[in-house]
């Protein structure tokens, strides 16, 4: 069947904070229509691809994308019209150079990468067959353990509550996803009866999670391994905790402010730290330990935590093959979190994927606070078989969506798919 691009059209469409994001939809010749919408996060390193933004106040606050969508109508549409959509590498190649610029500035990651998600499905929905198996290089396929953010602080919590960003939990122990996902909702159930005992409130945040004013940055832990417990696993064997301090949101001139516990630490200070909180819970990852600048400091991290935790880096990898290859070089970190969005093709995340794998290290696709119902990062990650997906709590519908998909793709894979489980941490 012809796979070539007749039309593609983009458009503003809401994510799921309200705020305008980029649809786009892909017509190949042979009439198959496919349609993909793009994440956007809240909280952002400074060296991630731009997400084009109209900037004009009189619309969305200046938060509109009506000039991506142009951009995606008017420059890349006619630039790719004709060429084979099963060409994921010439397609994503194609709109890079059309840009010219080392950030896609010119054109904006989210018109980039919508195009880019479009055209995969696109050509996976003309062959018939699943996404992950037209994304997949081998057909031996993982099913992820889920990190679901439970309890949140930092900028997710409007810096109300904890300063670290995300507390989540991750039933590594379970035999298989749809089991896992069954004690993270019990669990997570479990954590919001304790809360209501401490007269704490439930509402959730961005990515489903709860976001008390707790009276320190431990708290969620101790509540968290609490719930663990009620909800009848075991901490540390059936079900983990990773955190994401998301620590450049509280770092300032090298120190980091920990306002809830009124500290000021120095990188070695905070390292130790963690070493305490590792020490004392059932931590599995950190990630973002050190602010995306400080790779001393992650240094530092890495010497003293990399041989027992994995040790997630985001901000200051941002989903780039150039900074994964020297954190490799440099001894920093041993796992990559990876967005689409931060990079903005699937060629270019699928190149820094299998740089990281190569290098032994962890491999955890994520989310963005600003989801779509998209599942599209469900079918990677197991086309990936990168083993963890970070997609918020087991609660929102934008979340809970790509959790059902993976049902979905677990019940159709049946036993050609293992469940990663606790081997998908590096350490």
């Amino acid at each position: 069947m012809d796979s070539s691009i007749k039309t593609i059209h983009a458009r503003e469409i809401l994510d799921s904070r309200g705020n305008p994001t980029v649809e786009v939809d892909i017509v190949l010749e042979n009439d198959t229509r496919a349609r993909a919408a793009v994440p956007s996060g809240a909280s952002t390193g400074k060296h991630e691809a731009i997400e084009l933004r109209d900037h004009d106040k009189k619309r969305f606050g200046g938060k509109g994308v009506l000039t991506a969508v142009a951009n995606v109508n008017t420059i890349i549409a006619p630039a790719l019209s004709g060429m084979d959509a099963g060409d994921q590498e010439q397609i994503d190649h194609t709109m890079i150079t059309l840009d010219g610029t080392p950030n896609k500035a010119r054109l904006g990651a989210n018109a980039i990468l919508g195009v880019s998600m479009a055209a995969a499905r696109a050509v996976a929905l003309s062959r018939d067959i699943p996404l992950y198996e037209y994304l997949g290089s081998d057909h031996r396929y993982l099913l992820p353990v889920p990190m679901m953010n439970v309890l949140n602080g930092g900028v997710h919590a409007q810096w109300q509550g904890a300063d670290f960003q995300e507390y989540m939990i991750v039933p590594c122990g379970a035999p298989d996803f749809h089991t896992a996902l069954q004690w993270g909702a019990e669990t997570y159930h479990a954590l919001q009866d304790l809360l209501k005992k401490k007269k704490y409130p439930t509402a959730v945040g961005d990515e489903g999670g709860f976001a008390p004013k707790v009276a320190s940055n431990e708290e969620p832990l101790e509540l968290i391994t609490l719930a663990i417990g009620q909800a009848g696993y075991r901490p540390g064997t059936d079900i983990g905790i990773a955190l994401d301090p998301a620590s450049s949101g509280f770092c300032h001139a090298g120190k980091y402010e920990l306002k809830r516990e009124g500290k000021t630490l120095a990188p070695e200070e905070l390292v130790r730290y963690y070493t305490r909180l590792v020490d004392t819970y059932p931590i599995l990852s950190i990630e973002d330990g050190l602010a995306e600048d400080d790779w001393t400091g992650w240094e530092l991290l890495t010497k003293e935590l990399g041989t027992r935790i994995e040790l997630i880096g985001d901000d200051i990898f941002v989903t780039s093959p150039e900074l994964v290859k020297r954190g490799i070089e440099a001894g920093v970190a041993n796992s990559v979190l990876i967005k689409l969005n931060q990079i903005g093709t699937v060629t270019e995340t699928i190149t820094t994927i299998d740089l990281a794998r190569g290098a032994g290290w962890g491999i955890n696709v994520s989310h963005r606070s600003g989801e779509t119902v998209d599942s599209f990062i469900a079918d990677f990650t197991v086309a990936t078989s990168a083993g963890k997906l970070k997609t918020g709590a087991p609660c929102r519908g934008e979340r809970v969506e790509k959790y059902n998909e993976l049902l979905r793709i677990e019940e159709e894979l049946g036993g050609r798919a293992a469940y990663a489980g606790r081997k998908a941490f590096v350490r």
